[in-house]
């Protein structure tokens, strides 16, 4: 029996409401050995209140060791085993963007990328430009045009655009062309099978045509593509749970997420101030309300470790507006770690805090890395995050006789 078919099974209506908070990146690493990390360096006294009234511990989003993407982080986080649930990235940013895919498409995330004289990338993001100029460079794009497929390129935000190729007998079994360094060339596309590399010929195409019409437009003067993919089967949220659920995230990739498992997106709007808001304003139509805060993985991939402490802090200060609202399971935590230090993300194990009347409490005062790792959770993957916090909310009845 699956762990979805025991849900199924053992799952509860009763009215109780659950909030999952996430701080995107969340964990990190000290910069020297016997320091503190980001988290442990903020002032939290939010988030501590949490620690020493709930339980804590330390999520792993895949398995020991492995790196995740966002993608496969927030999967863990709903309820659903990433290593079965493989979703490229480029689906979940269409989605994001609420872009109609159908079956013929095969949709790719877009990087705008700086290329210098010789053709190397010299910066990944292409400076971050701002959500205007993307725009104006998605309009360049826009007139490329690949023979035997057709093309949609849409913006996202800041230096992220998505792709959709759509014809007849596309795979996505793609490699994506980004080298995840500078001082390399954007990486040729290959693909795996027959109709992956139909896929692979027509993207090495867009490249080529993309980077002749961006050509003058540095620092937005090139193009990477990955995560390519085709829209999954997948169980909804409330039929797997039994959940009504609701996403307030600003960033369309989790919107896309969500959209992908079923929750409800709603606007709302740009700053986790916002988001706060229109929580208190839906509280009383959802059981499961999902907040996704950006900033504290983007200044960890930019390796500043005091402007993620500072993102920690910001965060931290709007936890009594949720806590206000008396929810009876709140789950603060992260999809992975994103340590300034290694200015990527990382296998290391998530802090997490779960607060409800019926947890266990345990001797942790402080939330973070370290104190964690002594919790009353223990260490265990994130998959198994929504089950507890069914449990606590008493959404699950009993296993046998």
């Amino acid at each position: 029996m699956s762990m979805h078919d025991l849900i199924g099974e053992l799952r509860e209506d009763n009215g109780t409401k659950i909030i999952l908070l996430v701080a995107d990146g969340l964990g990190g690493l000290p910069l020297e050995p016997g320091g503190k990390t980001e988290l442990e360096t903020a002032r939290t006294p939010n988030l501590d209140a949490c620690a020493r009234e709930g339980v804590c511990g330390l999520s792993i989003p895949v398995l020991p060791g492995i790196t995740p993407g966002s993608g496969p982080g927030h999967l863990g986080l709903f309820g659903y085993d990433p290593l079965h649930y493989r979703i490229g990235r480029g689906i979940l940013e269409a989605l994001g963007i609420n872009f109609p895919v159908g079956p013929r498409d095969v949709a790719a995330r877009g990087n705008f990328c700086t290329l210098d004289k010789n053709g190397l990338i010299s910066d990944r993001r292409a400076g971050r430009p701002t959500t205007e100029r993307c725009i104006a460079m998605c309009k360049l794009l826009q007139t490329v045009r690949v023979p035997g497929v057709e093309l949609f390129v849409e913006p996202v935000r800041e230096h992220r655009f998505v792709v959709v190729f759509r014809g007849d007998d596309l795979g996505d079994a793609v490699n994506d062309t980004d080298p995840q360094q500078t001082g390399h060339a954007p990486l040729e596309a290959k693909g795996a099978d027959a109709a992956s590399q139909k896929t692979a010929t027509a993207v090495n195409r867009f490249v080529a045509e993309a980077n002749k019409v961006l050509k003058d437009q540095a620092p937005t003067n090139g193009v990477t593509l990955r995560g390519f993919a085709r829209y999954p089967k997948i169980a909804t949220m409330r039929e797997i749970y039994g959940l009504r659920a609701v996403a307030l995230a600003v960033y369309p990739m989790y919107k896309g997420l969500a959209r992908l498992v079923g929750m409800d997106v709603l606007d709302a709007g740009s700053t986790l101030h916002d988001q706060v808001e229109t929580l208190q304003r839906v509280w009383g139509q959802y059981d499961f309300f999902f907040l996704h805060y950006k900033y504290t993985d983007s200044t960890g991939e930019d390796g500043n470790f005091a402007a993620k402490v500072e993102m920690i802090e910001r965060f931290d200060a709007e936890i009594p507006k949720v806590r206000a609202l008396n929810p009876d399971v709140l789950i603060v935590t992260g999809d992975h770690s994103t340590p300034s230090k290694l200015k990527s993300h990382s296998w290391h194990p998530v802090p997490v805090v779960l607060v409800a009347k019926s947890c266990r409490t345990d001797a942790v005062t402080e939330f973070g890395e370290s104190q964690c790792l002594h919790g009353g959770l223990g260490q265990f993957q994130a998959m198994y995050l929504l089950p507890l916090a069914m449990a606590h909310a008493g959404r699950l009845g009993k296993y046998g006789a």
